[in-house]
């Protein structure tokens, strides 16, 4: 989607198919300097576009990297002040702003721990990403049991394990996976995810993240994912 384009339009072609948003990117850096000027408006205007789009979560994040002119401690109070302005108008139209795990503060879970702090409302909530997690270094298992409470969107994705060898502890995010759900060095910290959100009573969306591959891909990592969820007695209609 983009915001150029007419949300309620879009909305009802979207119905013919039988389909539906659960979740809007706005995901401009909110960590570096430009994030008050370009990130902020960007996301202020994707929550009026997602209410009319009947679509319940917008995603947001910080930058793949250390901001190279701001310390640690001035980035974390400038997103404060931002999501302080984009919370009030997320509750005003009812979207849940997800703070998607992606980037150099949102990757680390004491910094996402502040930041799910920023604003005293139920509005502003996490976007679990196993792959992320993952290739950033981290345990998705323990990311996810620390943040169960929190967690209001999925993205379910592997890592192969030529990445994870050349990449994991280096990057922060990576978009796509070419790697099929279930194919990867990630898949039993997938798995034990599902069995944490479970149990926390989790009743958002997972959101298959891996490349399109014209289908193939995208194909086992559903048939994988509808097999976890069977044998962990998650009824699918749970995970919309």
């Amino acid at each position: 989607m983009a915001l150029y384009e007419d949300p309620l339009l879009l909305r009802r072609k979207m119905e013919t198919y039988g389909v539906r948003f659960s979740q809007v990117d706005a995901a401009f850096p909110l960590s570096g300097r430009d994030g008050p000027f370009f990130g902020v408006p960007y996301v202020l205007k994707a929550i009026p576009w997602a209410k009319h789009a009947g679509c319940p979560c917008i995603a947001t994040t910080d930058g793949l990297h250390q901001p190279n002119d701001l310390t640690d401690e001035e980035a974390m109070q400038m997103m404060k002040r931002s999501y302080s302005r984009i919370i009030e108008v997320a509750a005003a139209y009812e979207i849940c702003v997800n703070i998607e795990v992606h980037g150099y503060f949102t990757t680390n879970p004491d910094m996402v721990g502040r930041m799910l702090e920023f604003c005293d409302s139920p509005f502003l909530r996490l976007n679990m990403d196993t792959g992320n997690a993952f290739i950033a270094g981290q345990d998705p298992v323990e990311f996810c049991e620390r943040f169960r409470d929190k967690i209001a969107h999925v993205h379910i994705k592997d890592v192969s394990d030529s990445l994870a060898a050349a990449a994991r502890g280096e990057h922060t995010g990576i978009a796509v996976s070419h790697c099929a759900v279930g194919d990867g060095v990630n898949a039993t910290n997938i798995k034990r995810v599902l069995e944490i959100l479970r149990d926390a009573g989790f009743d958002g969306v997972l959101s298959v993240e891996c490349e399109g591959d014209g289908g193939p891909m995208i194909e086992r990592s559903i048939a994988w994912l509808r097999a976890a969820l069977a044998e962990l007695e998650i009824p699918q209609e749970t995970f919309v």
